[in-house]
């Protein structure tokens, strides 16, 4: 009965369009009323979910990508990948590849780096010449990268809610005794470099079946070459904001600061780097950044504390048991298990946030991975592809209704021409599934000790 109040519940407020936080918590409260639980409890747990050292992390990583945004870092990373492959065949695309997965490092947000990019390289290569449609899933697709950088916020909330997920399962005891944030954030390098390889292949492929760059005048010619001097200069200019992730890896390697602290210091030099090295920042602009960096927070710590509370009703009713024990009863193989596991992510991750897909779904995937051979920071790193892969996907697609936005398209016209875009995210999520060392071999050889 409870099982059955809280899985309708949640889908009738999502149908009514009540936003995802607050469906969670009203589900929730039903069900607690429903099996007798005092109401005080639900509040308890939602309080002590948000009331943990490390989500300190959470509003520095924002503050600091919304810091760039405002900060003009955009700009010089764009001006840096045009002059380094713009002047080759969809070398704009190419360059928009690049210049979203640099930036995704400086931001840590898909959201934000497609509002950055896309407001500046959409209406140059629609200007250019190149169809809007391509504009904007070049943009939208390369922005994912974001998701899986070190600056990532959605790294600390998936530790969070992988340290939650330990329980019985099928009868046996599945521990994890905490993943670290550090192993996640380097996990996700290399994963980040195959998934930028794959799309400025995407990107060049498309460009060169359809002929672009094609310019208003007709021509079909390539830009020249800036020239070393040109690529050296605009490199040099782009990579104090880079350096962000820099700072935050190197501090963790070294063992300086925890990954709260280096996020941090991130702020700070943010600060510095906008005020006072690249003097772009204002008064005006930093308000803005701050309003938003606080809302966001807002936000996230909300769904955090409503998901502690819909993590206890799951223990309670032994929800991820239930889910390891229809899925075992479908296959034992853990080739097609990994595969409805990615599938069944996928599919929640287009009608939910990134946020709470990772914090509803780690509990009841992760155990269950475990026990299949999955290791937790490995099932991590898919956990984020599978999310950023829902947030280019309608009907939730909150990166891709920003693109159409900007590129002044609609989404079902974008959505005829994805496919490529679609077939290199996919084949990124198949290697970094069913090759472990795609995610692990970098913190591995770092602790010198096997991380799973």
């Amino acid at each position: 009965m409870a099982l059955t109040v809280l899985c309708i519940s949640f889908l009738v407020f999502l149908l009514l369009g009540v936003p995802v936080a607050f469906s969670i918590a009203l589900s929730c409260i039903a069900t607690y009323w429903t099996e007798g639980f005092p109401l005080e409890l639900a509040f308890q747990n939602m309080i002590s979910g948000m009331n943990v050292f490390s989500f300190l992390a959470i509003p520095f990583f924002i503050f600091s990508g919304e810091l760039m945004l405002h900060g003009g870092i955009a700009d010089k990373i764009v001006n840096f990948a045009r002059n380094m492959i713009g002047h080759r065949r969809g070398g704009l695309g190419m360059a928009n590849v690049v210049a979203c997965t640099l930036f995704g490092g400086v931001s840590g947000s898909p959201v934000a780096d497609v509002s950055a990019m896309g407001g500046v390289m959409i209406p140059m290569m629609k200007k250019e010449g190149y169809s809007a449609d391509y504009a904007v899933n070049v943009t939208t697709h390369a922005s994912l990268c974001g998701a899986l950088m070190p600056t990532s916020h959605n790294l600390i909330i998936y530790a969070f809610a992988a340290s939650s997920s330990s329980g019985l399962l099928m009868g046996k005891d599945i521990m994890i005794k905490g993943v670290s944030i550090g192993d996640l954030m380097f996990a996700g390098l290399l994963p980040v470099i195959v998934l930028m390889v794959c799309m400025l292949f995407a990107a060049y492929w498309v460009a060169k079946k359809e002929g672009y760059p094609i310019r208003a005048d007709g021509s079909s010619t390539l830009d020249k070459f800036a020239g070393w001097n040109a690529v050296l200069t605009s490199g040099v200019a782009a990579l104090p904001g880079m350096f962000v992730v820099v700072i935050i890896l190197g501090c963790i390697i070294m063992g300086i600061t925890t990954a709260t602290e280096a996020a941090g210091i991130a702020v700070v030099y943010s600060l510095f780097l906008t005020f006072v090295g690249y003097r772009t920042m204002t008064w005006e602009k930093l308000m803005k950044a701050a309003a938003k960096a606080a809302k966001t927070t807002g936000v996230v710590l909300l769904l955090i504390g409503v998901s502690t509370m819909f993590q206890y009703i799951m223990t309670i009713l032994e929800i991820p048991d239930k889910t390891a024990e229809l899925l075992l009863s479908a296959t034992t193989d853990p080739i097609v298990m990994f595969l409805l596991i990615n599938l069944i992510l996928f599919l929640l991750g287009t009608f939910m946030d990134m946020a709470s897909t990772i914090l509803i779904c780690t509990p009841l995937f992760l155990p269950l991975a475990i026990h299949m051979g999955m290791g937790p920071v490995q099932f991590g790193i898919v956990m984020l592809l599978n999310c950023a892969l829902g947030l280019n996907t309608p009907p939730v697609g909150t990166t891709q209704f920003v693109g159409c936005a900007i590129g002044e398209v609609s989404v079902e016209q974008v959505m005829k021409s994805i496919l490529p875009f679609y077939g290199a995210l996919f084949a990124v999520m198949a290697v970094v599934t069913y090759f472990p060392a795609f995610s692990t071999w970098i913190p591995s050889l770092l602790k010198g000790a096997p991380v799973y």
